[in-house]
């Protein structure tokens, strides 16, 4: 077996030496809970409307930070996906042998594996959130909650 095949790299597929500097520290403030246990179970993109009901658990101290939120509809969670690759330059999804660059793909194989889906908020708890259009993995780094106002929603009150 090749050094490439080791590895995981697909014919076509070019990696990287990744650097030993950091530049940023991010904080997760809370965990993913649902149903998909790898990448790829996952969907593809989540379903607002009638993907699974999926729970984001906030640690403590971000919970505070939950206060006002129910007021909105829609959530876009940006989240850490903690089992991609991060030294894939070019990649071939199709596993062809024909590579595109990282940043020409939605995969999660890039240098900083951030996501963010939109998703519907259907509750807020004291400690976590319940939303419908998530796709990544049970356990995932959640990094940010925002509301997300959209045109058709009402806007919550200042």
């Amino acid at each position: 077996m090749s050094s490439a095949q080791q590895s995981g790299v697909r014919p076509g597929e070019v990696l990287v030496e990744l650097p030993e500097r950091v530049d940023a520290t991010l904080l997760f403030i809370g965990r993913a809970c649902t149903p998909w246990t790898t990448s790829r179970d996952c969907p593809r993109q989540g379903d607002p409307e009638n993907g699974p009901v999926c729970r984001i658990e906030v640690d403590e101290p971000w919970r505070a930070a939950l206060a006002g939120l129910e007021t909105n509809t829609h959530v876009t969670l940006f989240y850490w996906m903690h089992l991609a690759r991060r030294d894939l330059v070019r990649q071939s999804p199709r596993s062809d042998g024909t590579a595109t660059g990282t940043f020409s793909l939605r995969s999660p194989n890039r240098p900083n594996p951030i996501a963010a889906s939109a998703c519907a908020l259907v509750s807020v708890g004291s400690d976590h959130l319940l939303v419908r259009g998530l796709d990544c993995v049970d356990g995932t780094p959640i990094v940010d909650i925002k509301p997300l106002v959209c045109p058709e929603a009402p806007r919550p009150k200042d």
